[in-house]
């Protein structure tokens, strides 16, 4: 019964450690989102969380926060903390210098540098450590980007389309603005903030001239990222306001146009190829630390993922009307199925209604019945 207890008592901080963790969210990218609280005599004495990229860590920031001496006392943090220096020292250092009795965490971390080394070390210091998995699938999902970089080997990969709810993005003449409604369009361009790059191809940069930003003072814009295998990207494009751009293109891209955005401060990733290859996109956004992609289009780009069969999450967002025709675009290209059973299936599905428009969010399995 008092094991019982306990475990009750440690979900219900380990919670508001994922809380704290998710005011963060969007700041820390590539680092993970964590929170922290230490606990002296089953009341909160302090408390942080990882603010952005480079900044103190949370449990750093949660003893900083404590007013009297933390000897003792037990913090629980949602990720199991790191024994690495980075940009930061380790945090394993701190709480062993604070000298904490006990440290309770919900996951381990999947970086190589740490993967149970932080565990190892708090406990060879004399810190009691306990795991706590009552909300295991909450912090991966909190971090379901950190996870997957680390865990698969790649970026987390996200697709996120406005159509008619027959699937159209556009009519037959290519008209698209708009489809939905102005509150969906809104909450379309807040998740820009939660994912460190955003996708698009050549032909949706010469179509829309898209911004790709979150449009808020508040919010950092995410690395933008054009996929231009002949370099046919106008200069007077709003994705190229400023230098946060990764344009990748081919040995058949305009060279002279390649060296003239180059000299203004661009970077272009060039492969030796005709086409550029969805491995190709993820190796070297791997080998460049970002850990999380969401890809906005054109139809063509979202299908050959699609077809790659390499997406984690979609959103897809649908106005109640019906635009039809056989040529008018739908939202994912690319060659498709043959056969029922190889398509995708959305798991772990949520609905949202945004006045007459909805949101279908989840996350793809192949159907495999």
């Amino acid at each position: 019964m008092a094991k019982n207890k306990e475990g009750l008592r440690d979900s219900y901080f380990l919670k508001q450690t994922l809380q704290l963790a998710q005011k963060a969210r969007g700041c820390t990218n590539p680092n993970p989102m964590v929170g922290a609280i230490i606990v002296k005599n089953g009341k909160i004495i302090g408390q942080g969380y990882h603010k952005k990229y480079g900044g103190p860590h949370a449990e750093t920031e949660a003893l900083k926060s404590v007013k009297s001496n933390p000897q003792g006392t037990t913090l629980y943090v949602n990720l199991e903390p790191c024994c690495h220096y980075g940009k930061t020292p380790p945090c394993v250092k701190a709480i062993i210098e604070a000298k904490i009795k006990k440290v309770v965490f919900i996951t381990e971390d999947p970086n190589p540098k740490v993967a149970g080394q932080g565990k190892k070390q708090l406990e060879q210091a004399g810190i009691e450590v306990a795991i706590n998995k009552d909300l295991e699938e909450k912090a991966r999902e909190l971090n379901e980007a950190f996870f997957t970089f680390f865990e698969k080997k790649r970026p987390l990969v996200v697709l996120k389309f406005a159509s008619s709810l027959d699937g159209k993005i556009a009519t037959a003449s290519g008209e698209s603005k708009w489809i939905t409604n102005t509150e969906a369009r809104s909450q379309a361009r807040a998740l820009r903030t939660q994912y460190q790059a955003i996708l698009v191809g050549i032909n949706t940069v010469i179509a829309d001239n898209p911004h790709l930003g979150a449009r808020s003072k508040k919010a950092k814009d995410p690395i933008r990222i054009i996929l231009d295998p002949q370099l046919l990207i106008p200069l007077n494009s709003q994705i190229l306001r400023d230098q946060n751009v990764l344009i990748f293109t081919t040995i058949f891209c305009n060279n002279k146009k390649k060296e003239n955005l180059e000299q203004k401060g661009f970077q272009i990733v060039q492969f030796p190829n005709k086409i550029i290859s969805i491995k190709q996109i993820l190796t070297e956004l791997t080998k460049r630390n970002i850990i999380s992609l969401l890809i906005e289009g054109g139809s063509q780009t979202l299908g050959n993922f699609v077809d790659n069969k390499t997406v984690d999450k979609i959103y897809a967002f649908y106005a109640p009307i019906i635009i039809g025709g056989q040529t008018a675009l739908g939202a994912i290209g690319g060659q498709g199925v043959k056969k029922l059973q190889e398509s995708f299936r959305l798991t772990k599905l949520s609905i949202k209604k945004i006045g007459d428009n909805f949101l279908v969010t989840g996350q793809p399995t192949i159907n495999k019945n």
